[in-house]
């Protein structure tokens, strides 16, 4: 069994600025997170609904990889995520239940990396993160989730 943790939070209140780490932020169910972009339904995918864009996840490992194997600097707020993880493999997660902090996820659909994060973070990254962008998820549950806080896998009984 795997147990993970989140390294940084982040949310940006608009399309295409640069995202801001925070200390923690609050998870709303059925929208995202409070004053991100895509909760607000202003983000620039947000014309796309549905429940994919609540909550999008990074792994910190991927972030490691391509700066090694690479050599492309990418920070955590680059990405473009909300939440950046280490230890969580979130290939797994599509269609699983899981806890970070006070609230519950569902994972949705992996992400693949697209021009327009290119065009936002002005570095040509998108070949270095085919099939390992992240995971779209649903918030289902309320609640804080602060930069520290474990990531566990629940139960589909939970």
């Amino acid at each position: 069994m795997w147990k993970g943790k989140v390294v940084s939070a982040h949310i940006a209140p608009e399309a295409a600025v640069p995202m801001r780490e925070m200390a923690e932020i609050r998870a709303v169910a059925g929208k995202g997170f409070e004053g991100d972009r895509y909760a607000e339904e202003i983000g620039f995918f947000s014309h796309n609904k549905g429940v994919r864009r609540q909550a999008t996840l990074f792994e910190i490992e991927v972030l490691e990889t391509i700066k090694r194997d690479h050599n492309k600097d990418l920070a955590p707020n680059e990405c473009r995520m909300n939440l950046v993880t280490r230890g969580v493999p979130l290939t797994h997660l599509v269609g699983k239940k899981f806890r970070i902090g006070e609230a519950t996820l569902r994972g949705v659909q992996l992400n693949e990396p697209c021009k327009h994060l290119e065009e936002v973070v002005g570095k040509p990254i998108i070949p270095s993160l085919i099939h390992r962008c992240g995971l779209f998820a649903e918030v289902l549950k309320s609640g804080t989730i602060r930069s520290g806080d474990s990531v566990e896998e629940l139960d589909s009984a939970e």
